[in-house]
């Protein structure tokens, strides 16, 4: 378990132009698959190289090999099928609405039996593993989420109920870690946005779960994050597991809003990661009491520096946040990013490279500062 590390951020950076440009090319059928990979590598070395520069500690390749952050489970799961997009409202901090083509994202559900069609989380582990020059992890949407793609009109055919799809999601990701881990992958993030329906009504309603009750959900998706991190500690006792909780990131948008309290006891005893990356950057995720519920040597990497506005915190407000956390989690057991990465989709957050790299040089330097 890693314990030292209390600078990270959560895993995208803002893809390059000319790599967006590239994969509009490959849809056309202008550019080969080989093509692509040669310019999805010159991108995640660039990605490496600013995290370097930065002071970051522990590496991601950025997620510039995927469309958006939940591509590594669904574009490689078989037996799914792209569907409508909940209808969610992306709200940014100043109460506007990014327009509609900008927020807009593939989403699949399940319509038949699951199983691995590709290895997408592979290549990205073998790359980093030949030229992350310290730690890198593995970030993944967690298979707690299959709750989300399950649809009763194209998924109860091959799955009476949710809980069945989250069963299998669960199998699938054990072995997928499994596989990383044979590729020397040390750090894994599983990223776990069901509980967004726990404390926001108005989103679990967006997303059509309007009928079902809250503790069940909470219920089902501690079962699922549980069984995974138990599932993978039992076989890879020496891999650091940590999990992201965050209220969407699109665009500089949000889509949900509410404090860690309804979640706390459940998710912080009960599912036994070693790093919980939690989103704190606003007053939509509430205060640090929740924090009290966190398992004794769990360490809470507390997410204060915004990923999706440009303007730079005060290193003196961030101190000052980090020692009110301290009164439910001990210092050496805390840690510092931004909320969330800074291009969950493809499109990237509204801020320049630039910008982007000096709220990385903040998280380091801040953490260089508390904790030496």
């Amino acid at each position: 378990m890693a314990t030292d590390h209390h600078a990270e951020h959560v895993g995208s950076l803002l893809r390059q132009p000319w790599l967006l440009q590239a994969r509009a090319e490959h849809r056309q059928g202008l550019l080969s698959d080989e093509g692509l990979r040669e310019v999805e590598d010159r991108a995640v070395e660039e990605n490496i190289a600013l995290q370097r520069a930065a002071g970051i500690g522990v590496f991601t390749d950025g997620e510039a090999r995927r469309t958006n952050w939940m591509t590594g489970i669904l574009e490689s799961t078989g037996g799914m099928s792209a569907v409508e997009t909940p209808s969610v409202t992306w709200r940014r901090e100043d109460g506007g609405i990014p327009p509609a083509d900008e927020t807009d994202f593939v989403m699949t559900s399940a319509i038949a039996t699951v199983f691995r069609k590709a290895k997408l989380t592979n290549v990205e582990a073998e790359f980093m593993a030949r030229h992350v020059p310290g730690q890198f992890k593995i970030t993944m949407m967690s298979a707690a989420m299959g709750g989300m793609v399950w649809r009763p009109d194209v998924s109860a055919a091959a799955y009476p109920s949710p809980a069945d799809l989250v069963a299998d999601l669960v199998a699938l990701q054990v072995q997928e870690i499994g596989d990383l881990v044979s590729l020397g992958t040390r750090w894994v993030q599983l990223d776990s946005l069901s509980y967004n329906q726990v404390f926001d009504d108005e989103f679990r309603i967006a997303t059509g779960n309007e009928a079902v009750d809250p503790a069940l959900i909470l219920q089902a998706s501690v079962a699922a994050d549980a069984a995974v991190v138990r599932e993978v500690k039992a076989r890879h006792p020496a891999i650091t597991v940590g999990m992201h909780i965050c209220r969407g990131n699109n665009r500089s948008a949000y889509m949900a809003r509410g404090g860690y309290e309804p979640v706390a006891e459940a998710l912080f005893g009960g599912v036994e990661v070693d790093r919980f990356l939690l989103e704190y950057d606003t007053e939509r995720a509430g205060g640090f009491e929740p924090l009290r519920f966190i398992r004794p040597g769990t360490v809470v990497v507390l997410g204060l520096v915004s990923s999706k506005l440009p303007e730079l915190e005060s290193q003196d407000d961030l101190r000052r946040r980090i020692d009110e956390a301290a009164r439910y989690v001990p210092l050496e057991n805390l840690a510092l990013s931004p909320q969330c990465g800074f291009a969950s989709t493809s499109a990237g957050n509204v801020l320049t490279v630039e910008e982007e790299k000096r709220k990385l040089e903040l998280v380091a330097g801040t953490a260089q500062k508390i904790w030496g």
